[in-house]
């Protein structure tokens, strides 16, 4: 497996895996299942691992815990907090105060079962504590040896140079695949000019640029994109002619349309590493495989040309949703 350079020097494999999907959102869990594949990623070199205190919640950071029990050297575990949520799920608030910080971060050690975490993001800015206070606190867990590296999901340009002052970020989190384009206009650059690494997350549109789903009615009862503003039956049907596109290339290479896309977001350049998510390890060997793929400057500027900003119909969140991102 490739390996890619993040900010500050931090290694990881070119894909990583999104673990979100293994304990919440998207249908039903099969923790035997989902353990298979993290050791299956392991063994592909596939090292990179996304979770969060939000999932299940606390429950996909037990189950990471519990797959990497043995094999710690062999991983770079990310985590997150600041999506607070009892422990029925319910969502309680977006929390980024220092003595919250602390409490998150001895609650992900011991779920995950390791002495200090590898990447440590912010999940959401909080817009009712300056991030100097946030990162500060942060930063006290990187000199404690608590934590490695610092992060944020979801920033603005103008709170990532904040952050950026208070501790080194060596990550921004954020979507982006062909259907959502929009760190391209000020957030890559931001991160680019201050030596910040990316991570794309949701790189193949939440399953739907793998083709997975070809109508609304595919999703599980239980499946949050029900709920997702580009899954509704009207924007489903008017998203299907992205994914033709998709498709045509992927016939003329003898690939998935899910490595198409992966493929997309790997040539973006070295500093960006895409973390799909799965739970069956047929997909995560695909999406593994995405890294030997090459697409020409005529493939790439078909893609480009059928996916500009805003092809897309629907937001990425609902409302309430959209509100936390970009802060």
């Amino acid at each position: 497996m490739e390996q890619r350079r993040l900010g500050q020097g931090l290694e990881v494999s070119a894909i990583g895996l999104g673990c979100m999907g293994m304990s919440d959102f998207y249908g039903p869990r099969d923790e035997a299942q989902s353990i298979e594949t993290i050791h299956r990623a392991l063994d592909l070199g596939v090292t990179f691992l996304d979770t969060a205190d939000a999932y299940g919640p606390f429950t996909n950071e037990e189950l990471v815990g519990r797959a990497i029990r043995g094999r710690r050297d062999q991983v770079v575990i990310a985590t997150k907090f600041g999506n607070e949520r009892a422990a029925d799920g319910t969502f309680i608030r977006v929390n980024g105060r220092p003595e919250y910080v602390r409490k998150a971060c001895e609650g992900s050690l011991k779920r995950l079962g390791v002495s200090h975490i590898d990447l440590y993001y912010q999940h959401r800015v909080d817009p009712t504590v300056p991030i100097e206070e946030t990162v500060g606190a942060m930063a006290e867990l990187v000199r404690e040896g608590k934590v490695r590296f610092l992060g944020l999901s979801e920033a603005a340009p103008a709170t990532i140079r904040r952050a950026h002052a208070v501790h080194p970020i060596a990550a921004l989190q954020t979507e982006y695949s062909l259907w959502s384009r929009d760190p391209e206009d000020e957030i890559l650059p931001t991160v680019r000019e201050l030596g910040i690494g990316f991570v794309a997350y949701s790189p193949l549109g939440r399953g739907f640029l793998g083709g997975r789903f070809r109508r609304y009615e595919d999703l599980p009862e239980d499946d949050w994109r029900r709920n997702n503003p580009r899954f509704t039956p009207e924007n489903f049907a008017r998203n299907e002619a992205l994914l033709a596109r998709i498709e045509a290339i992927a016939a003329r290479k003898q690939a998935t349309p899910a490595q198409i896309a992966l493929t997309w977001v790997l040539a973006r350049g070295l500093d960006i590493v895409p973390i799909p998510g799965t739970k069956r390890r047929e997909y995560l060997e695909q999406n593994a495989a995405a890294v030997s793929i090459a697409l020409s400057a005529d493939d790439l500027r078909e893609l480009e040309d059928a996916f500009p900003r805003g092809a897309a119909a629907g937001e990425r969140y609902p409302e309430a949703g959209m509100r936390a991102v970009n802060r």
